[in-house]
């Protein structure tokens, strides 16, 4: 997980989101850490773990897809049981991004994703 968080923050420094030129963006690029390491977490939890991990930029829109081998679908938790720890990761990625969701890879396996928006700089 700290390969694909360091990979990520190459990648934001690389884009101007860090060390971001207002706490907007600065806010908005540790968002975006931290749903990574959901994703990445949840591929290693649920799945044999992630083969890909992809960042791509449109214009101010970020996308971030982590593929595993695990055909089945991300299930969002919304009342989760309290004895069992966990739980959280996509509820995270769900109230942080534009938007999220699963895609089946042919031949197997998924690619769960999640957008963006960079903020408009401050005046």
């Amino acid at each position: 997980m700290a390969r694909s968080r360091e990979f990520t923050r190459s990648a934001l420094r690389a884009w101007g989101w860090l060390p971001g030129a207002d706490d907007r963006t600065r806010t908005a690029a540790e968002d975006v850490l931290l749903m990574t390491s959901e994703l990445v977490t949840n591929a290693c939890q649920h799945a044999a773990g992630p083969y890909v991990l992809e960042l791509t930029r449109y214009g101010p829109l970020l996308r971030v897809e982590v593929r595993d081998a695990d055909d089945r679908p991300p299930t969002l938790r919304l009342h989760r049981e309290p004895a069992r720890p966990g739980g959280h990761g996509l509820l995270v990625v769900d109230r942080l991004s534009a938007a999220w969701g699963s895609e089946p890879v042919e031949g197997g396996g998924k690619t769960v994703w999640l957008e963006i928006v960079r903020p408009p700089a401050e005046p």
